[in-house]
């Protein structure tokens, strides 16, 4: 329960987006521009100086990325299989079951961040940068293979497939922190110092943008798409993810980051790639609410579960 006020506040910053958004007082363009700067340039100098900066020796990264990435592609894989069932049941088509299926393993990297820097620190954000590193480069080609295969009336080149991660901001980014690592000496701090006050805007900036990517008009009465990927994202996800955790002994504050990376929302760049490649995009950003709402309940039993 220490943990609640501070889980609080971050929900607290994403209902104030939702207001902002929904109240007009920014345009519609205007809030797009917002996104945009904060996908682009605010979180990824975040965690590019994360990367350069963070004491990941002692961070059990591989431990912790491993235990990610299998979570993940064992999630991947019950959807999968479970998709035939899932049309025959309940009649999802291609288009929503793709849109189900990004709702089960994306997570809201802002969310997380903001949560594991709040919680626990300069430990807690080095952790949930290893998450992204790990984590981003196949959440998107698990994204986009799934839509290519079952909701896009043509399938992207390879060369639409490749450019679509690079230019991922979150990866390059991750990637330029490791590659200023071992230079971090000789890099001045007229550099890195413009860079970490753009960075320590990103969490705030962050969490209105999730905010103001909620659709409460569209919500309506919950529907079984909207049950099925909550309950694989914010269930199902970390009770995985805590059965590798124990296999390869992660506990502790990176057992608390792994599982809470786990358990946050999906991400609000879903409802993009799905509007972009021909998912059932209404579906998508009807999922990212529901769980942001649901959210606030699981995430703060999940930490008291695991305790101090």
């Amino acid at each position: 329960m220490s943990a609640f006020p501070n889980l609080l506040t971050v929900f607290l910053v994403i209902a104030v987006g939702a207001v902002l958004r929904k109240s007009g007082f920014i345009s519609r363009e205007d809030w797009r521009g917002f996104e945009r700067i904060t996908y682009f340039v605010l979180f990824p100098a975040m965690l590019m100086v994360t990367m350069a900066t963070a004491d990941l020796a002692s961070t059990p990264f591989l431990a912790v990325g491993g235990t990610l990435v299998l979570s993940l592609l064992t999630v991947a894989s019950i959807m999968l299989a479970l998709r035939p069932l899932l049309a025959r049941r309940f009649g999802l088509d291609g288009p929503s079951f793709s849109s189900v299926f990004q709702g089960a393993i994306r997570w809201n990297s802002f969310v997380a961040f903001a949560m594991a820097s709040s919680l626990y620190g300069k430990p807690g954000a080095a952790l949930c940068a290893v998450a992204i590193a790990a984590m981003i480069p196949l959440l998107n080609v698990l994204a986009v293979g799934v839509i290519a295969r079952y909701a896009a009336s043509t399938r992207p080149t390879n060369r639409q497939f490749f450019l679509t991660l690079i230019k991922n901001p979150f990866i390059w980014s991750c990637l330029i922190g490791l590659m200023l690592r071992p230079i971090m000496d000789f890099v001045p701090n007229l550099v890195i110092a413009p860079a970490t006050m753009i960075g320590q805007i990103s969490l705030g900036a962050g969490l209105l943008a999730a905010g103001g990517g909620l659709e409460l008009s569209n919500l309506g009465r919950p529907k079984m798409a909207h049950v099925l990927a909550s309950l694989a994202k914010l269930i199902a996800m970390p009770f995985i993810a805590s059965l590798f955790a124990g296999l390869f002994g992660v506990t502790g504050t990176p057992l608390a980051v792994t599982l809470l990376c786990m358990a946050v929302p999906t991400a609000s760049a879903s409802y993009i790639l799905a509007r972009q490649l021909g998912g059932n995009a209404l579906l998508m950003a009807e999922i990212l609410t529901f769980q942001t709402l649901a959210g606030m309940a699981t995430i703060p039993v999940l930490l008291t579960s695991i305790g101090p």
